[in-house]
């Protein structure tokens, strides 16, 4: 019997809390429905208008008078061409070595900085392995030829030639800066 009375303060106590847990639960939502009395008093914002619509411009073919479409473009010009071409102007030395930069894309490759030993300014870039290379003026990078002309603390500047495609080749400056 005793240990029948040990158990009765024991959930006495627990039914006490729980109704003391549940009274302290309400019904008053006065406060819930006043806000939302509120936010839908608020004026709504505005739809924006729907953009305009662009009229589509077809590209108009001019035959003859326009590039063949079936040779290279002067990005893509052929170094075996140009070689043999009579043309005056800039061309690149095609019997030279290339140097191992100049299989990339000239924005595939990033310039991580620049240092300065012995007089001479270094330029460091990365290639598209993440594996860093040191280049200094008159180095070649890219795809186009491009020569190494200037270096600076935050770019360096570039001379590229290409083929414009009729048997000569365009000088074009181009620059990369530190990223």
């Amino acid at each position: 019997m005793m240990s029948a009375n040990y158990h009765k303060p024991a959930g006495t106590c627990l039914l006490i809390l729980a109704s003391l847990c549940l009274s302290a639960c309400s019904n008053d939502m006065s406060d819930l429905s006043g806000y939302i009395a509120e936010v839908r008093a608020r004026p709504a914002d505005p739809i924006p208008p729907i953009p305009a619509v662009k009229t589509y411009t077809p590209y108009v073919y001019e035959g003859q008078a326009g590039r063949d479409p079936f040779r290279p473009s002067t990005s893509d010009g052929s170094d075996e061409v140009t070689a043999t071409s009579n043309r005056d102007g800039p061309r690149p030395d095609l019997n030279r070595t290339k140097e191992y930069l100049e299989q990339f894309e000239l924005d595939t490759l990033a310039m991580v900085g620049t240092f300065e030993m012995a007089n001479s300014e270094w330029a460091l870039i990365r290639d598209p392995d993440g594996v860093v290379h040191r280049v200094a003026v008159n180095n070649y990078l890219g795809r186009n030829h491009g020569r190494v002309t200037g270096i600076e603390l935050t770019q360096i500047a570039l001379t590229e030639l290409i083929n414009d495609g009729s048997g000569g080749w365009l000088v074009r400056e181009a620059s990369m800066v530190v990223d």
